[in-house]
């Protein structure tokens, strides 16, 4: 034979404990912030560089010299120098070659360093 029992109870004398809300020292709110900026320290150190030094050299990109002309836009000479591939690349790298801020900072006979596309 099983027993069954049942017990009832009061909604009202089935209470929640209170739970008192976190409150932080001013030491407490100190230790926070240094751990937070610690933290954020570590992560730009072990994700924030990417570049390593090595004893090999680096590999310098063949590159032929071209004067600006009259009338010459950057994206002409970069067409010219690559003619099968994408200008704005190209554009890009002449400009970060020769430290350009912008495509249209050309000087009449400056000198630019063009990259050699095969």
């Amino acid at each position: 034979m099983s027993t069954i029992s049942i017990t009832t109870y009061d909604r009202r004398t089935l209470r929640r404990p209170a739970v008192a809300p976190v409150r932080l020292t001013r030491r407490g709110r100190l230790v926070l912030v240094l751990a937070v900026i610690a933290a954020l320290a570590v992560g730009a150190v072990v994700l924030g560089s990417s570049t390593v030094a090595t004893d090999e050299a680096g590999v310098v990109p063949a590159t032929r010299v071209v004067t600006v002309q009259e009338g010459q836009t950057l994206w002409q000479i970069a067409a010219e120098a690559n003619p099968e591939g994408d200008v704005r690349d190209t554009v890009d790298d002449i400009m970060r070659m020769n430290s350009l801020p912008s495509a249209g900072d050309l000087q009449l006979g400056s000198d630019l360093a063009v990259p050699v596309y095969r």
